[in-house]
């Protein structure tokens, strides 16, 4: 993930940061509660394609 294209994408439903999951290949939007899934290193910012975080993975992220 380019660090410069971080810098400027928010979540298209809070318009809050995001944090990068290397592992995982996602964008985490910890205020929405989802993850943006990244396919062939292309970030993809649709609500209905996110994952909807566990709590367990919030807490996590704390």
């Amino acid at each position: 993930m380019d660090p410069k294209l971080l810098e400027i994408l928010v979540c298209p439903v809070t318009k809050g940061p995001l944090i990068y999951d290397k592992t995982r290949l996602e964008l985490i939007s910890k205020s929405a509660r989802l993850a943006y899934p990244i396919r062939d290193d292309i970030p993809v910012m649709l609500e209905e394609e996110a994952r909807k975080l566990t709590p367990e993975e919030l807490e996590a992220l704390r």
